[in-house]
């Protein structure tokens, strides 16, 4: 399995931080935010990773990963020219993919307190998000389940059917990049994620995992305080 570390996104929201520094470079506590997502695939004993970032301060996130090798891992990096959308940050790394291969795509600037790495371990196939329970599901996108089945899908709902939101953490087979080839881009021009999935749930092969820990966005600079403080709390 290859693991996908999509760092792209001008950190807007952040500025004027992210003006001098790469967003997945802020302090989250005693380590920079890519620490915490980057962990998640190294526990699930993946090595492999393709690094998706923006143009901006792109050197900075390579000179961190690769400077005293202090992950042991084989990093490959792929630029993101312009926002097009997570699914197309995650079709860059077709040609880093081998035929069959399964990835594990995370978002650069999220924080998970599960322990997530027997399920990316056990995945074979299909499609698999992570779900958490949310108090503004319209932000996301957001799954209904039945039981434990994921029904339905959407991206940023006005009536949302659950408060389920699907997280920046995904398992897809192969078919992915098939899937990502054949995208349209949405009414704001870029390729969903959502779309991804939805595909995988019209081929009944959807799984899902709700979280019951902490799960956070660090795109703000409240949420990425809050980091801090449960970082420094949790002792992670």
């Amino acid at each position: 399995m290859k693991g996908i570390l999509i760092c792209g996104g001008t950190g807007s929201r952040l500025r004027p931080l992210t003006d001098i520094t790469n967003k997945s470079l802020l302090p989250v506590y005693d380590k920079p935010l890519i620490h915490y997502p980057l962990s998640v695939l190294l526990d699930a004993g993946i090595t492999e990773i393709i690094v998706v970032t923006g143009t901006e301060h792109i050197n900075q996130i390579q000179e961190y990963l690769i400077k005293n090798d202090l992950y042991h891992c084989n990093f490959t990096f792929k630029v993101q020219e312009k926002p097009g959308g997570i699914a197309q940050a995650l079709g860059l790394a077709v040609d880093e993919c081998s035929d069959g291969e399964s990835i594990c795509a995370i978002l650069g600037d999220n924080l998970y307190f599960d322990t997530t790495a027997d399920t990316i371990k056990a995945f074979k196939s299909g499609g698999h998000v992570f779900l958490k329970e949310v108090e503004d599901p319209e932000r996301f996108g957001v799954a209904e389940l039945e039981g434990a089945t994921v029904v339905s899908v959407e991206e940023k709902p006005t009536d949302p059917k659950s408060n389920l939101a699907l997280t920046g953490l995904y398992l897809f087979d192969s078919r992915c990049f098939d899937v990502i080839a054949n995208l349209k881009p949405s009414a704001r021009g870029e390729l969903e994620i959502t779309d991804m999935v939805n595909w995988y749930l019209q081929q009944k092969e959807l799984t899902a995992t709700v979280l019951q820990d902490e799960w956070i966005d660090a795109g703000t600079f409240e949420s990425l305080h809050k980091a801090a403080v449960l970082v420094r709390e949790k002792n992670i």
